[in-house]
């Protein structure tokens, strides 16, 4: 019972353990510390979007301006610090501007009925031209001292992305298992009409993960700028498919009411391995794109099946009884 709940997991984890076991024989460079350091520090922003991406699929919703927000927030982040304020105080406000961003796409499909697909489209359409608009095209310079690393040391603050990541997954997962607020993404996806006969209104539960997604993008975008002296306007471009890709890769269904942040957390470490695996391997880097969809592809091959297989049996079941 246990091994079949966790069927996803379990084989993600594999694929994992056999492109380890490859590359310590066939590229032992690859686990050098500073490597290491490096994938961690690139996929932190992927980890903490995509947790918020689980919820949100989880309801079976799905919001593919992550990107467009991200670009926003972590320009404006930059130019908060840039006016003087303190690192803490613009990280703060940039969340807040976050979970705006995802409230407006939130109202949208819960209240007025707007599919996910179509208001969270004109989003990173909307919000990447108007970015684009607003800065030319020109890069956040001339950030304070204070801003890089958050005025810690470049180790110090690794630490500190991190174990922020970290917590904030760990703190999702315990939620949606423990939480009537998780119960509620789990019921508002397998069944919203059914959820909503238990007492759980569908269309609140829809908006508040798409702020908590909007917030979530802003804490990446703040972790992600603060790696460097100066933030590209564009910053963020494929993030969306990167993190649905790893929340679909990782077993959440894109119907929604099934998956895991445990899940999710091993698709970013299997798609964020793959491309940097195949460069230490010395394959050319089109590549990644090619693998990363196969996978992807298999993924929901895979839970088309399981889906089918599943009413085949009650519907077996049902002829029988």
């Amino acid at each position: 019972m246990t091994t079949s709940r966790f069927r996803r997991e379990l084989s993600v984890a594999a694929a994992i353990a056999v492109i380890s076991i490859v590359m310590a024989i066939a590229a032992p460079r690859f686990f050098a510390p500073e490597n290491q350091l490096d994938l961690l520090l690139a996929n932190v922003p992927v980890l903490i979007v995509a947790v918020g991406m689980t919820m949100t699929i989880l309801t079976g919703q799905i919001d593919i301006s992550v990107g467009s927000q991200f670009a926003v927030c972590s320009v404006l982040s930059g130019v908060l610090a840039s006016m003087g304020l303190p690192v803490w105080v613009a990280a703060l406000l940039t969340c807040a501007i976050g979970g705006t961003l995802g409230a407006v796409n939130g109202a949208l499909v819960a209240w007025f009925g707007i599919p996910s697909i179509v208001v969270t489209l004109a989003a990173m359409v909307g919000l990447r031209d108007a970015l684009r608009w607003a800065t030319e095209g020109a890069w956040i310079q001339n950030l304070p001292d204070g801003f890089q690393w958050f005025g810690l040391s470049q180790s110090g603050s690794a630490a500190l992305t991190a174990g922020i990541a970290f917590s904030l997954a760990a703190t999702a997962a315990w939620a949606l298992r423990n939480l009537a607020a998780g119960r509620m993404i789990y019921a508002t996806g397998s069944d919203a009409g059914a959820a909503r006969l238990a007492g759980i209104d569908p269309r609140r539960v829809t908006f508040w993960t798409f702020v908590t997604l909007g917030v979530l993008t802003a804490i990446a975008a703040v972790l992600n700028a603060v790696r460097f002296n100066q933030i590209p306007s564009n910053t963020g471009l494929g993030l969306e498919l990167k993190a649905i890709a790893a929340v679909v890769v990782g077993g959440t269904a894109v119907t929604g009411g099934k998956g895991s942040v445990a899940g999710t957390m091993l698709g970013v470490v299997l798609l964020g391995t793959i491309g940097p695996a195949l460069t230490y391997m010395g394959v050319n880097a089109y590549w990644e794109r090619a693998a990363e969809g196969s996978i992807i592809l298999l993924a929901i091959a895979a839970d088309s099946i399981h889906i089918r297989s599943g009413k085949g049996a009650r519907n077996l079941a049902t002829a029988r009884a």
